[in-house]
């Protein structure tokens, strides 16, 4: 269905943007939310199968394809994003929704959830990178030797994950060889296999948002402070999703929701990475139906 979406779409005008959305099928709403170099085709192996039960809706963040672009050199910090999902559920009349998130689009659904709380009734959240529970991103030396000493591993994890995958990435972006800075940062959050083994189709979607993690990277500030006790204050059932050849740092950071969501399950994606939507659709869809389907009468 991927290469079709586009197709499908229509518009929602929300907080002086456009976003575009495509849905599928009736009954309370499961909306999708894409993370970073990226947009709405990537829910492609979702919006079918959910869509057979469910009022099924993916839609494109602001700068992300079919949308407007970012303007170059412009920052994309998360908090505008929070904002848009908040107001697309409310204009598309889908509240409160099952929201399912991804990556960066995860960390934006807690964020409305835990600002917004009367337009979320679940969530669904697939490795989001929650950094800001534990540093600052870019992450300071003071902090990671302070987390050092309480939790190593952690540490040892958000380290790697800096100095591997962001700082690279950063780096090249700065040099202007955007092409670089995207396989640094696809390597660092997916693994070498599964880089290797991405479609075609799907390494055309990142290529063109890339511009999106470019405005995320290049300016300090773009992820919003996080404190435990916002994430504690999340009353509504969460499904914590990781895959099994995930990057350390995204299982780590997931333990921290776990223990601080007040109503969470967990489940881990076979022979799947960050992308396991995507790698391993069946048994995505399947988790993600069955926790829906244990509490679809919290929507209306």
């Amino acid at each position: 269905m991927t290469g079709t979406m586009f197709e499908l779409t229509k518009t929602a005008k929300v907080n002086g943007t456009t976003l575009a959305y495509c849905e599928l099928g009736e009954g309370p709403p499961v909306l999708f939310v894409h993370g970073g170099t990226a947009d709405l085709r990537v829910w492609g192996k979702q919006l079918p199968v959910v869509g057979a039960a469910y009022r099924a809706i993916s839609y494109s963040q602001r700068y992300c394809r079919p949308n407007a672009g970012i303007e170059p050199e412009a920052a994309n910090p998360f908090d505008p994003h929070v904002d848009d999902l908040a107001a697309f559920i409310r204009e598309i009349g889908a509240e409160p929704a099952h929201v399912v998130g991804s990556s960066s689009g995860a960390l934006i659904s807690l964020l409305a959830a835990i600002r917004y709380p009367e337009v979320i009734g679940s969530l669904v959240l697939a490795e989001p990178p929650a950094l800001p529970l534990f540093v600052s991103v870019p992450p300071r030396a003071a902090e990671l030797l302070r987390l050092m000493a309480t939790r190593p591993k952690v540490a040892v994890a958000i380290m790697q994950f800096a100095l591997g995958t962001m700082l690279p990435s950063t780096r090249a972006f700065k040099r202007g060889d955007d092409e670089k800075a995207l396989v640094a940062f696809l390597r660092g959050v997916l693994g070498e296999q599964t880089l290797s083994q991405l479609p075609e189709e799907t390494v055309q979607v990142l290529r063109d948002n890339i511009s999106t993690l470019r405005g995320t990277l290049l300016h300090d500030g773009a992820f919003p402070p996080l404190a435990d006790a916002e994430v504690q204050g999340v009353n509504i059932p969460v499904l914590l999703v990781t895959g099994e050849r995930s990057p350390a740092v995204f299982s780590h950071l997931t333990d921290r929701l776990e223990e601080l969501l007040p109503i969470a399950e967990r489940t881990e994606i076979p022979d799947a990475s960050h992308i396991m939507f995507e790698e391993n659709a069946s048994s995505f869809n399947e988790a993600i139906l069955g926790f829906i389907g244990r509490h679809h009468d919290r929507p209306t």
